[in-house]
């Protein structure tokens, strides 16, 4: 909604100055005659941004909170309730904060006559085009509940399926850290104590407690420096990789590394078939959903061949011939969407193989995790192993020096 300020003439002729909301100035007009005959003057309110109300970053929606507000469309359009009036209820049951201010602004344009997909295009920019579409493909079909009850299964099974790698990934990353945090307290605070002691003490001292004692020095020394050099790299990764030769190299990688690129290649056809499904269950096109999904991949390769497969698509092309030439799907992927064409089951067989991509994805970071935790264990045993023998090994003369 945009605020107007305005000047005008009452029937009495009376001038009067106010201030209205509406969703443009034509529509600002309509509601200033209804208490006020001529419109002398209108203009745009300048909204003032200070820091403290500036949104920081790209709001996210959270797929779970977004999956379930799709339900409760769902469940309240069958029953006959008008779409405002639904997305007013709706508002006052959600508790994302960025939903229901979403939800509160597009009941009141949908009110007035706007479409539902422009209306929380307009008010929620961040909104996934999956989302965006499938409400447009809905509303131009008649079949808008139809449309959110795909919508609810679709973010629904994707935020399962990342919920269920993040519980995955939980515990070795947080072995990491924490052995990272002891390690770091260990060379800055326990070992320059025990060093002291040894100096203090005029010992021998072998060549594995030395460099033990090196290496905490450096640490204690350029503590700082190391985590502004750390810091450094990071900024200097990020924005390498957010140019277009950096993006294209870091994205190869990805699908190259070993285990993680398999993961990764998996991942990518299961989002492919999840999304292609859930768009041509709404009844856009083949062609218009290739553009929605290549918009919406995690992997900026994959997105590419995709955007060039909507092109071939275009001139006539079958989908299953245009993925034989992408070097980054798996082959069983574009077998199933040639049988999926050739049959005239596109939306099922693509439902099928989406599924499986998924289980074979979260089998497979289940297995790397597994594999992994033994290797954390080991690098950790390792250290410590090394600090321990560093720290006993002079302890045996320091008795003699005593």
């Amino acid at each position: 909604m945009i605020t107007y300020r305005y000047k005008a003439l009452t029937a009495k002729g009376v001038k009067v100055n106010g201030v209205v909301e509406a969703v443009d100035e034509y529509a600002a007009v309509a509601q200033i005659k209804g208490t006020c005959t001529i419109v002398l003057d209108i203009k745009p309110v300048k909204q003032k941004k200070s820091i403290l109300s500036m949104e920081i970053g790209k709001p996210k929606v959270d797929q779970k909170a977004l999956s379930v507000m799709c339900s409760q469309f769902s469940i309240i359009l069958k029953s006959g309730v008008p779409i405002d009036t639904c997305m007013s209820l709706i508002s006052k049951q959600v508790n994302d904060k960025l939903l229901k201010k979403v939800l509160e602004k597009s009941a009141e344009d949908v009110a007035k006559g706007h479409s539902i997909a422009s209306s929380f295009e307009k008010n929620c920019p961040y909104l996934p085009p999956t989302f965006i579409e499938t409400i447009r493909a809905g509303e131009e079909s008649g079949t808008l509940e139809n449309s959110f009850e795909t919508l609810y299964k679709y973010y629904d099974k994707s935020f399962k399926t990342k919920q269920k790698v993040k519980q995955a990934m939980s515990y070795p990353i947080f072995v990491l850290v924490v052995a990272c945090i002891v390690l770091v307290v260990v060379m800055v605070k326990v070992i320059p104590t025990i060093a002291t002691t040894f100096i203090e003490l005029d010992g021998e001292m072998p060549a594995m407690t030395k460099a033990l004692i090196l290496i905490s020095n450096f640490t204690r020394d350029y503590i700082w420096w190391i985590a502004l050099a750390v810091l450094f790299l990071i900024i200097s990764f990020k924005l390498y990789c957010s140019s277009e030769k950096g993006r294209v190299l870091w994205n190869r990688v990805k699908l190259k590394i070993p285990v993680l690129g398999n993961i990764a290649l998996l991942s990518g056809a299961a989002q492919f078939a999840n999304t292609m499904t859930a768009l041509l269950t709404a009844g856009l096109s083949v062609s218009r959903s290739l553009e929605i999904t290549g918009k919406v991949m995690d992997n900026y390769l994959m997105k590419q061949e995709i955007n060039k497969m909507t092109g071939s698509i275009e001139e006539g092309k079958r989908l299953g011939d245009c993925m034989k030439k992408s070097k980054y799907f798996p082959d069983a992927l574009t077998e199933m969407c040639s049988i999926g064409e050739e049959t005239g089951e596109l939306e099922m067989t693509l439902e099928t193989i989406g599924t499986y991509y998924d289980n074979e994805a979260q089998y497979a970071t289940t297995k790397a995790i597994q594999k992994l935790e033994p290797s954390i264990l080991i690098l950790m045993a390792l250290f410590a192993g090394f600090i321990v023998i560093a720290i006993y090994l002079p302890m045996f003369t320091m008795y003699d020096l005593m």
